[in-house]
């Protein structure tokens, strides 16, 4: 066991504690892979043999460490590799670190339900469980035809090597600082959707703005929306390309939120994060003839000055006003 997935448990969000905590894994190894808002990757294979202790003692230093400096509890995961110490985590408890012994990877993976494995969303588990193979150990016996003829060829073939416990994955090491996050929480849970879609705008215009002080575009946008019983929703999607462009990033915004249908939920918070920042100067741009976009791109570039001159309240749309 040389991977450990470390979720630490933060009040909801709570993203900036993550930095210092990252840097505590650091004191053990360098090869640290952020897994925003609240978990990481750590690969310890030097680490074992520098300190003399396995995976598991390091694990419960690191607990100690982050309890004491940060009052932050975390919950671990152990495994060969990385995908099977995310697997460990979903057992894991604060306090208590779960680790799959490098000789039982078969057993630990054959009665759990393929949703286990990181990826695997719940239509390829729908389509997989139509034929009987409901769990690990079914989809790893089963023929590699079978499987590819059902979720496509590569698919088919990544996904019986995970259910057989072969982990080609590795730690990246990265920082936090690749994803930017904002959330809007409501003083009462709100059911009205038009005060979600000015929470969303809200949102999509102080992310899009920050992209923009800092020179970055993101390529991916991610939605959370918080449910009064403390349950949450989180939805991805990739844009066409990447972009700070407010407008784009509201328009994905109201798309995921419109996609998920709901009917008088009782929101609490909506978050929106942008994941996989690059340099602006280094983003392509898809030109257009659309003078209307051509226009607010530049309006934007005007708001931009003036919020950096007179504050971020100095310009907001209109549809924000009270």
């Amino acid at each position: 066991m040389t991977i450990l997935c470390v979720r630490f448990q933060l009040p909801p969000m709570y993203e900036a504690a993550l930095p210092g905590l990252l840097g505590l894994l650091e004191e053990f190894t360098p090869v640290v892979q952020a897994l925003p808002p609240d978990g990481a990757l750590a690969d310890l294979r030097g680490a074992e043999r520098y300190f003399g202790r396995d995976a598991v003692e390091l694990a419960s230093v690191i607990r100690v460490r982050a309890l004491a400096r940060y009052g932050v509890d975390c919950a671990i995961g152990a495994g060969p590799g990385p995908m099977l110490a995310r697997v460990a985590l979903r057992e894991a408890r604060p306090g208590v670190t779960r680790a799959v012994p490098a000789d039982a990877v078969a057993e630990f993976l054959a009665g759990k339900p393929v949703t286990a494995l990181p990826g695997v969303g719940a239509a390829t588990a729908r389509t997989l469980d139509e034929y009987g193979l409901d769990t690990l150990g079914r989809v790893a016996a089963a023929p590699l035809s079978t499987l590819q003829r059902l979720i496509g060829a590569r698919a088919g073939r990544e996904l019986r090597e995970k259910a057989s416990g072969i982990d080609r994955g590795r730690v990246v090491p990265n920082a936090v600082s690749r994803s930017l996050v904002t959330e809007r929480t409501f003083p009462l849970d709100e059911l009205d959707p038009d005060r979600h879609r000015r929470a969303l705008l809200s949102a999509a215009e102080e992310i899009g703005a920050r992209l923009r002080a800092v020179e970055k575009v993101c390529r991916t946008l991610t939605l959370t929306v918080r449910y009064a019983d403390r349950s949450a929703t989180t939805r991805g999607r990739a844009l066409k390309e990447p972009t700070a462009h407010s407008a784009a990033l509201t328009r994905t915004a109201y798309g995921m939120y419109e996609a998920l249908g709901l009917q008088r939920a009782r929101v609490r918070a909506l978050a929106l994060r942008a994941e996989d920042l690059t340099p602006a100067d280094q983003a392509a741009h898809q030109l257009t003839f659309d003078p209307v976009d051509e226009k607010t791109r530049r309006i934007e570039e005007t708001a931009d000055r003036v919020r950096a001159k007179f504050g971020p309240q100095a310009v907001f749309p209109g549809a924000l006003a009270a």
